[in-house]
C-alpha cells in the first residue's frame, strides 16, 4: 500500500498499470489523472509491447473523486475535467495494444478508462454504469456511443442502470468475459502473444484500424495500403518466418 494513486511496472515487455486507490474505490482524482498520463508516456518511452491496465480492490472505479470536487471553483472542475480528458486520450492513443482488465462496478471515469483501452477482459463480477446526467452532469457521452451505438449508449446515461458484463459483452464493450479462476491464465496468454509479436507490425495494425473507422472506404483502404507499404519497407521477411516456423 502506498499513498500513489496508481503502481506502475514493466516485466516481459508488458506494462502494468494499477489503479491504487481502494479505500476510495479508486475514485478519480486529480492525481490519478496526471499519474495516468505519466504512466502512458512512460510505457511509451519503454517501448512496452502492451499496456494493461487494471485496479486494487474490488471496485475498479467508482468514477469522479465526488468528494475532491466540493472544495472546487467552477474553474478547478474545468481543469479537472480536461486532466481527466487529456488521461483517457493518452490511454486511447497509445501506440502499442492496450487492455483493461475489469472485475468489479466501473461507474463514470472508470467506463471511460476501460473504454479507451483496446480491449476489455472481464469476469461477471465486471459491471458498467454511466449515471452523470441523473447527478446533473454529464460525461461519457463521445467515446461510449461510439462502442456501444447511440441507443444503448444512452439508455444507460438517461437511466442509469447498469450493463451486466454479459451484456457489456453482447455489445462488443467485453471482448473477452472469463470466471475468476481462469482470469490470469487468460491475462497471461494475451499478454504473451502480444509480447512476442513484431511490435511494429502490431502498431501499424492498432493505427490502421482506428484511423480507418474515421474514413470512408475508399480512405481506409488507402490507409492500409499505406500501411503494407511502410510493412514491406521493414524487416517484414522475418516476422514470416518465425510465424512460419510455429507449429
Amino acid at each position: 500500500m502506498t499513498d500513489e494513486p496508481i503502481r506502475y511496472a514493466l516485466a516481459d515487455g508488458v506494462a502494468t498499470i494499477t489503479l491504487s486507490r481502494p479505500a476510495a474505490r479508486n475514485a478519480v482524482n486529480m492525481a490519478m489523472c496526471a499519474a495516468l498520463l505519466d504512466a502512458t508516456r512512460r510505457a511509451t518511452a519503454e517501448d512496452a509491447r502492451l499496456v494493461v491496465i487494471r485496479a486494487e480492490g474490488p471496485v475498479f472505479s467508482a468514477g469522479a473523486d465526488l468528494k475532491e470536487r466540493k472544495g472546487m471553483s467552477e474553474n478547478d472542475v474545468r481543469a479537472r475535467r480536461i486532466r481527466a480528458f487529456a488521461a483517457y486520450d493518452s490511454i486511447e492513443h497509445l501506440p502499442m495494444p492496450s487492455l483493461a482488465v475489469v472485475e468489479g462496478p466501473a461507474i463514470g471515469s472508470g467506463v471511460e478508462i476501460a473504454g479507451a483501452c483496446d480491449m476489455i477482459l472481464a469476469t461477471p463480477a465486471a459491471s458498467f454504469r454511466t449515471p452523470e446526467a441523473l447527478w446533473g452532469t454529464v460525461g461519457a457521452t463521445q467515446r461510449l456511443p461510439r462502442i456501444l451505438g447511440k441507443r444503448l449508449a444512452k439508455d444507460l446515461m438517461f437511466t442509469g442502470r447498469t450493463l451486466s458484463a454479459e451484456e457489456a459483452r453482447e455489445a462488443g464493450l467485453v471482448t473477452r468475459l472469463v470466471e475468476p479462476d481462469a482470469l490470469e491464465g487468460t491475462l497471461a496468454e494475451i499478454s504473451a502473444t502480444i509480447a512476442k509479436a513484431p511490435p511494429h507490425a502490431m502498431r501499424i495494425a492498432k493505427r490502421c484500424v482506428d484511423q480507418g473507422l474515421e474514413l470512408d472506404p475508399r480512405g481506409a483502404l488507402a490507409t492500409e495500403i499505406l500501411a503494407i507499404e511502410e510493412i514491406l519497407a521493414g524487416d517484414w521477411r522475418a516476422g514470416v518466418a518465425s510465424f512460419g516456423a510455429k507449429p
